[in-house]
């Protein structure tokens, strides 16, 4: 939403036009685009949660899930490692269909 207000101001302010907005002009105005890796490639959602309540919507499109059962306080190394075993062992495609 903040990227969004950001490119609106621009269009505005006459910084920017309206046809100029595309992926690359919303990925610059993204939070993490100040990160070393804006795109994560795991997110483990802990306690029995299905969903990703609206984080990092953008930069989860390609990013593989693994929904864990434990609450955070009892979630250990043991739980970590099952993801990351889980993400090793998964063919990404990154939106091709042609796999």
């Amino acid at each position: 939403m903040q990227a969004c207000q950001n490119i609106a101001y621009k269009v505005k302010d006459g910084l920017v036009q309206p046809e100029e907005i595309d992926e690359h002009l919303i990925e610059q105005e993204l939070q993490t685009n100040c990160t070393e890796f804006p795109y994560p490639d795991l997110l483990i959602r802990i306690s029995g949660e299905r969903r990703v309540s609206n984080f990092l919507l953008w930069q989860l499109a390609y990013t593989e899930l693994c929904f864990v059962e434990s609450l955070w306080p009892d979630f250990r190394e043991a739980d970590v490692i099952e993801a990351l075993h889980s993400f090793q062992h998964r063919q990404r495609c990154y939106g091709r269909r042609d796999l």
